[in-house]
């Protein structure tokens, strides 16, 4: 069956569910995961990216999944590939998918080039700004890395975009969770730089483990 018949299957599937909630899809995702276990990387990338054209609101983090969950998909993974995916992820929704479940990961292994971030954080666009960002978060979950983190972090402490002010704030918060030692000595340095916002919730962060008295960090 070709990739494009099996996205459209997906996407029947999708409609059909009782409730179209993230348990509910997860739990779809995972039976499409044992299916194609079998398959070959490049037709589960092929799947992932056709799922994503026909159901562009779930299929976009269902697709990253099925990437993420298949071995030889992950491996397959170019930079090309990963390009053309954030090129796609126009919404906030998009672009946190992408960033912790592919493109962060899959810069944790070095699949991914630094450059990469950088260039995302200088464009014009406001989703591949919060791309870079969000790819940090991603990054961090397998262990802290100030190094790349605070670059970016710093380069767009003054963008006025709201998705991107929030994501400095979230990439700061995440690393904080791995390093706190490291995000203190930091914002003490530097902290002068961010927007109030970002000065306001990592520094609630740092003193109480939370974004803020009323709200828990997800």
């Amino acid at each position: 069956m070709s990739a494009q018949d099996v996205a459209t299957r997906y996407r029947s599937e999708i409609a059909a569910l009782p409730r179209r909630d993230t348990p509910h899809l997860r739990a779809l995702r995972r039976t499409w995961s044992q299916a194609l276990k079998p398959e070959a990387g490049d037709h589960v990338v092929a799947v992932a990216e056709a799922l994503e054209a026909v159901s562009p609101q779930e299929g976009k983090w269902l697709a990253y999944e099925l990437i993420r969950h298949h071995k030889a998909a992950f491996a397959e993974v170019s930079q090309t590939v990963a390009e053309r995916f954030a090129e796609r992820a126009a919404s906030w929704y998009a672009v946190d998918a992408l960033g912790t479940i592919l493109t962060g990961p899959l810069w944790a292994k070095g699949r991914l080039p630094d450059d990469l971030f950088d260039a995302w954080s200088r464009s014009e666009s406001r989703w591949l700004r919060r791309s870079a960002l969000v790819a940090t978060v991603g990054l961090n979950a397998a262990g802290p890395d100030p190094a790349r983190t605070f670059p970016l972090c710093l380069r767009l402490a003054d963008d006025r975009d709201d998705m991107v002010e929030k994501a400095v704030s979230w990439a700061l918060r995440w690393l904080a969770q791995k390093d706190r030692g490291v995000v203190e000595a930091f914002m003490a340095e530097h902290g002068g730089r961010f927007r109030p916002r970002v000065r306001r919730e990592v520094g609630h962060k740092l003193r109480t483990g939370l974004k803020s008295g009323r709200e828990r960090v997800v």
